[in-house]
C-alpha cells in the first residue's frame, strides 16, 4: 500500500461517508435548488462589509421609492424610480402607471425583486458558477409571486372578470381544470393540430426503418435535382417535423423547391426495452444508416449532411470518427451544415443550472429505474428556463384571463415530447456536459474510433441564433475554433427554433450576420467584422450548398426496388406517443 494511500479502515469509512451524503443530497436537494440559495446567504454573513454596502444601495432606493409613494398618494405626478427590464411585459398594461395603487403594488415588487437579483449576482465569495445557480432558483420563485400571477391583486384580470360579469373567471378556471387533466399548463390546443394532417405534410416515403429511426425519403418537387442528396439529423430531444411545420415554413419544402433531395431521420420515441441504446448506437444505426441508405438510393459517392442541436453534436462526432475510420476519400460526407449545435459545454446557457455532479447524479438514478428520461420532465427543465414567457404568461391569460390557447404550430411541437434512453443520457450528461471531453483530442472513444475533432476536414456551414439561451451562440461558435476545414458562420436574430424556421418573406422580418471564420477567431471579433443583412440567412446558406451539391439531374424516384415505401411521410415512429 503506497504511503499516500489512507489505512483500509479510513478508506471503507470516507466511501461509507460519501455514499450517506448522496443519499441524503439525493432525498433532500436532489437538483441542487436549496444548497446555493443557502450558500450565498452564508456568504453575504460571512462579508458583512459588503453587506453593509449592498444595504446601503437597498436603503437609497426604498427612500426615492418612498417619495415616489407620497408623491403618487397625493395625486402628484412621478416618474417610476424603478422600470422593468426591457423583456418583461408583466406590467405592459397602462393600468399599472395610471392607477396609483397597482403603480405602487408594481413598484414595491420591483424594487425588492431587482435587488435581491443584484445581490445575488454580486455574491462576494462565490464562484461565478454558484452565483448563477442561486439568482436562477430564487428568480424562479420572485416570478412565481409576481403580483400579475393572482387574481385579486392582477388589475387586468379584475377589470375583465367585471366586464364580462364573471365569464373570464368561468373561462378560467374551465381552462385549469383542462390543464390539470392534461398535467401540463398548456401553451396551445393540441386539437388544433394533428401530424400527417396539418402538420409534416410534405409528401414523401419512409425508406428505411430499424429499431432506432426510420429514414425519410422526400418527393423532389422540381424535375431536376441536384445529384448529391441532403441528409438532415433532426434532434431526438424532439421530434423531426420542426422542420416540416406548416408548408409556408417548412424547411422541407423550401429545400426541395430548390431542387435538393432530401432525406431525414424520424427517431423511435424510446421506452423501457431501449434502456441500453447507447450514444454510439446513434451514431452507428442512426447516423450511418442514414447517410448510407442516402447514398445507396441516389447513387452518389458523397452527401450533404445537416445537424440540428443534439443532432449536430452527433453529426460533429460522426465526422469525426468517420475521419478515422475511412480513408480521406472515402469519407461519405463531402461537407456539412450545423444548427444551433454545441461541441463546448463549457458555458452551456441556462441549463447550466442543471448540471453538476449531485444533479447529473440524480437524473441518472432516476433514469436507471424507468431506463428513460421520461419527455416531460425534460421539457419542465426547459420552460422553467424561461418561466415568465413559458409558464406564468400561460397561467395568468388562461386562468386568470380565460382566455383559450391559441394555436401556434411550433408550441405543439414542443408539447409533443420524447423520451431519452437511460444508457444513452446518461452518458451524453457525464461526459459532455458535467465533463465537457468531446473538445479534448481522444478524450472519447465512439464506435471504436478516438474522437478528435481537428480531423474533420470537410468544409462546414454553421448557424447560431442570438437570443438563444439553448445554445447560445458564442458558445456554439467555438466549433470554428475546433474543426480544420473551411467556415462560414451564420448569425441569425431570434432564439433556438424561430432563428432556423425561418422562411424569407417580403417584407423582411430578420436579420442575420454572415462571414468566413477562422480556427483562431473569436466569437466577438467575428461578429465584428460580419456582414450583416435583413432578411433569412436561407437564400444565403443555399448560395454556398447548391454550387456544391452537383449537376442537375433527373429527379430520382422517392423509393426504388432496393428501398421500398414502408409507409408514407411523416412515417410511424413520429405518431408514437
Amino acid at each position: 500500500m503506497s504511503s499516500r494511500e489512507p489505512p483500509a479502515p479510513f478508506s471503507t469509512a470516507r466511501k461509507s461517508l460519501k455514499k450517506i451524503h448522496d443519499s441524503v443530497e439525493a432525498s433532500i436537494d436532489p437538483i441542487g435548488m436549496t444548497a446555493p440559495i443557502v450558500h450565498a446567504q452564508l456568504a453575504w454573513m460571512a462579508h458583512p462589509q459588503e453587506l453593509a454596502d449592498a444595504l446601503a444601495k437597498v436603503s437609497t432606493s426604498l427612500w426615492a421609492l418612498q417619495w415616489h409613494s407620497m408623491r403618487r398618494v397625493f395625486g402628484l405626478p412621478s416618474e417610476d424610480p424603478e422600470k422593468p427590464h426591457g423583456d418583461d411585459t408583466r406590467f405592459a398594461d397602462p393600468v399599472w402607471g395610471e392607477s396609483p395603487t397597482w403603480d405602487l403594488i408594481k413598484e414595491w415588487y420591483l424594487v425588492f425583486t431587482h435587488h435581491m437579483q443584484d445581490m445575488l449576482y454580486d455574491t462576494p465569495g462565490l464562484s461565478q458558477k454558484e452565483r448563477r445557480r442561486a439568482a436562477f432558483w430564487w428568480r424562479k420563485w420572485l416570478n412565481a409571486m409576481a403580483p400579475t400571477n393572482f387574481l385579486m391583486t392582477n388589475p387586468v384580470a379584475l377589470r375583465l372578470a367585471m366586464e364580462t360579469r364573471g365569464e373570464s373567471l368561468v373561462k378560467g378556471f374551465q381552462n385549469f381544470l383542462a390543464d390539470m387533466e392534461a398535467g401540463n399548463v398548456r401553451m396551445t390546443d393540441p386539437n388544433d393540430f394533428q401530424v400527417g394532417v396539418n402538420l409534416a405534410t410534405t409528401p414523401g416515403k419512409v425508406v428505411f426503418r430499424n429499431c432506432l429511426l426510420e429514414v425519410i425519403h422526400y418527393t423532389p418537387s422540381q424535375p431536376k435535382i441536384h445529384a448529391r442528396p441532403v441528409v438532415i439529423v433532426t434532434p431526438w430531444i424532439n421530434k423531426f417535423y420542426i422542420l416540416d411545420l406548416t408548408s409556408r415554413k417548412s424547411m422541407i419544402r423550401y429545400l426541395l423547391d430548390q431542387g435538393l433531395d432530401v432525406f431525414i431521420t424520424s427517431w423511435k420515441n424510446p421506452g423501457e426495452d431501449m434502456r441500453d441504446v447507447r450514444f454510439d448506437d446513434y451514431l452507428t444505426e442512426g447516423v450511418h444508416m442514414l447517410v448510407e441508405t442516402a447514398r445507396a438510393m441516389s447513387g452518389a459517392d458523397k452527401v450533404h449532411a445537416v445537424g440540428y442541436c443534439i443532432g449536430g453534436t452527433v453529426l460533429t462526432t460522426y465526422m469525426a470518427w468517420a475521419n478515422r475510420h475511412f480513408k480521406a476519400e472515402d469519407v461519405p460526407v463531402a461537407h456539412f451544415t450545423l444548427f444551433t449545435t454545441l461541441v463546448d459545454f463549457h458555458k452551456p446557457g441556462d441549463i447550466e443550472v442543471f448540471v453538476d455532479e449531485g444533479s447529473i447524479r440524480y437524473l441518472t438514478q432516476t433514469m436507471a429505474q424507468k431506463g428513460y428520461l421520461d419527455g416531460a420532465e425534460m421539457a419542465s427543465a426547459f420552460r422553467l428556463l424561461r418561466s415568465n414567457s413559458l409558464i406564468w404568461h400561460y397561467v395568468v391569460h388562461g386562468w386568470l384571463y380565460g382566455e383559450k390557447p391559441a394555436p401556434f404550430d411550433v408550441l405543439y411541437w414542443n408539447m409533443d415530447s420524447t423520451r431519452m434512453p437511460y444508457a444513452m443520457h446518461a452518458w451524453y450528461l457525464r461526459e459532455l456536459y458535467l465533463h465537457n471531453r468531446l473538445i479534448e483530442k481522444d478524450a472519447l472513444t465512439v464506435a471504436g474510433e478516438p474522437i478528435d475533432l481537428g480531423a474533420i476536414a470537410q468544409p462546414v456551414y454553421a448557424v447560431a441564433a442570438e437570443d438563444d439561451h439553448i445554445a447560445p451562440w458564442q458558445q456554439t461558435f467555438r466549433t470554428m475554433n475546433y474543426v480544420a476545414g473551411p467556415k462560414r458562420y451564420v448569425l441569425s436574430s431570434s432564439g433556438h427554433i424561430l432563428g432556423i424556421v425561418n422562411p424569407p418573406v417580403n417584407p423582411p422580418k430578420r436579420r442575420y450576420h454572415v462571414g468566413p471564420a477562422r480556427r483562431s477567431d473569436a466569437a466577438d471579433g467575428w461578429l465584428a467584422k460580419a456582414a450583416e443583412h435583413p432578411g433569412s440567412w436561407w437564400t444565403d446558406w443555399m448560395a454556398w450548398l447548391k454550387p456544391q451539391c452537383g449537376d442537375l439531374v433527373d429527379a430520382r424516384p422517392v423509393a426504388d426496388e432496393a428501398h421500398p415505401a414502408l409507409a408514407d411521410a411523416p412515417g410511424t415512429y413520429v405518431l408514437e406517443p
